[in-house]
């Protein structure tokens, strides 16, 4: 299992997750080691520039949205050297980078995944536990 495996799978769980990813790939953006924190996204808000934790043909990158096509509900991923990793549909995007060492990312937040409102409680609607 790769280092970015069990971030993906916990920031599909609904965790923001930081940690320090290795590599040069996403330089001067995220140097090697840096902190970066990610969070669950809504992939349909995604736009070309976005820094985004994603699977792509079996390898899981944190790199950069490239192309985004909303038609097939699918984004480019790229490294910041020109390289393209290929298309991966939205349920194969896990995160969104928020911040790099404590810096937040412009725009990053708008596009974190909200989570659902729990409704209702175990006392049923309209009553408390002190009723």
């Amino acid at each position: 299992m790769g280092a970015l495996e069990g971030v993906a799978g916990r920031v599909a769980g609904g965790e923001t997750v930081e940690f320090r990813p290795s590599g040069t790939s996403m330089v001067p953006l995220i140097r090697s080691r840096q902190l970066v924190a990610v969070a669950p996204v809504d992939p349909s808000k995604l736009a070309v520039g976005d820094i985004v934790l994603a699977r792509v043909a079996g390898t899981v990158y944190l790199h950069l949205v490239s192309s985004v096509d909303p038609a097939k509900k699918r984004v480019q991923i790229s490294n910041n050297r020109g390289h393209v990793n290929g298309w991966t549909g939205h349920g194969r995007v896990f995160g969104i980078c928020v911040a790099v060492d404590g810096t937040p990312r412009a725009g990053a937040a708008a596009k974190v995944l909200k989570a659902e409102p729990v409704t209702g409680s175990e006392e049923g609607p309209g009553r408390s536990a002190s009723s």
